[in-house]
């Protein structure tokens, strides 16, 4: 089979390598029908997750169609169409017990990791695609949902809406911002919508993005290369600040944005993937009654943000910005790797 395959740090082929086996009873083997790219992999490819081994098959999202089932497999048949969840999960640890799969003792790919796929073991951005743990790891993609729709609940809509939303404690009647409009951010901004806040902000350095952003839910934006951001911001609000800000980017000066833009008693929740350390101005923080959270996508929401997929609560394909054929993933990288420019928000690749 063709897959992408990592060569190292900016170095990727897509290139014919073994099509996948089963290796363990409860694995199934997946014909991908639609995957993408995320901004994970592009963190990978700058040698940023050293845990991502030379030869690996790259990617963690999306729909195919199952080709092979393990012995111990009842509850899928060949032929079912599923969405892969980017976090896979044994279903039996003390982890999995409690809803939190990202963190899966089994020893597939590493005990305590549960996002493996493209990481620790060979992805999805290939023709097949081996899926350990597949009866708690996937999920039937229903009649009135795409493969193109599903793929985005592989990883963006439950992370933003768990990590971002969840964790940053939305409610009723809040005000939220969310720095950075990237994919993630406008899922986040998109799952805050169903917890009724008073405003959803957008701030983002690309004015495009922030325009975007709009189609999510967002009611207000702001392009945060202008001088006077921060007021702006404020003036959204009673003057203290907003009771939710949510960090979408993963670098430094993003978090201390958040930082300086949240009330005293809110909450900063951090999703984004971060490179190096950043600032925490603990002399200052401890007097704020803050609540910062952080963490890896579990998708235990999955399926509920699939039943509101399918009843058009959330417009799964606005998120994509442009279609690529399996085998023009090279292409697909380069127009994804220059979103700026490009305008580039989800990049899909159907076989």
């Amino acid at each position: 089979m063709k897959a992408l395959v990592y060569k190292g740090p900016g170095q990727k082929s897509w290139e014919e390598v073994p099509n996948p086996a089963i290796l363990q009873p409860t694995d199934i083997i997946v014909k991908i029908d639609t995957t993408t790219i995320c901004g994970t992999d592009l963190h990978i490819l700058k040698g940023h997750v050293p845990t991502v081994e030379v030869g690996r098959i790259l990617g963690h999202e999306g729909v195919g169609t199952i080709t092979e089932l393990g012995t111990a497999v009842t509850s899928l048949k060949l032929g079912d169409q599923v969405i892969l969840s980017c976090v896979s999960a044994c279903g039996h640890c003390s982890y999995c017990k409690v809803g939190v799969y990202s963190h899966c003792l089994a020893d597939e790919g590493a005990s305590g990791t549960g996002w493996i796929l493209g990481h620790l073991i060979d992805g999805t951005q290939a023709e097949y695609v081996r899926v350990p743990f597949a009866e708690t790891s996937v999920y039937l993609l229903p009649e009135n949902v795409t493969p193109q729709q599903g793929t985005v609940l592989s990883d963006i809509l439950p992370t933003g809406h768990e990590i971002g939303v969840k964790y940053g404690r939305v409610k009723a009647g809040d005000v939220v911002a969310v720095v950075g409009a990237g994919p993630v951010g406008l899922a986040a901004i998109a799952t805050a919508g169903l917890y009724g806040p008073s405003r959803i902000i957008a701030i983002d350095l690309d004015a495009n993005r922030v325009e975007e952003a709009t189609k999510f839910g967002a009611t207000d934006t702001v392009v945060s290369s202008e001088t006077d951001w921060k007021k702006q911001v404020l003036a959204m609000t009673d003057g203290l600040g907003v009771d939710v800000a949510i960090e979408a980017v993963g670098i430094p000066q993003t978090f201390a944005m958040c930082l300086d833009i949240v009330r005293p008693a809110g909450a900063v929740a951090n999703v984004g993937v971060h490179s190096k350390s950043v600032d925490f101005p603990l002399q200052d923080l401890w007097i704020s009654n803050i609540n910062i959270s952080m963490g890896l996508v579990n998708t235990d929401t999955l399926d509920i943000l699939l039943k509101l997929v399918a009843q058009k609560k959330i417009v799964a394909e606005n998120f994509v910005s442009h279609t690529f054929k399996l085998e023009d993933i090279i292409e697909a990288y380069d127009v994804f790797g220059r979103a700026a420019e490009t305008k580039a928000l989800k990049v899909l690749l159907n076989t």
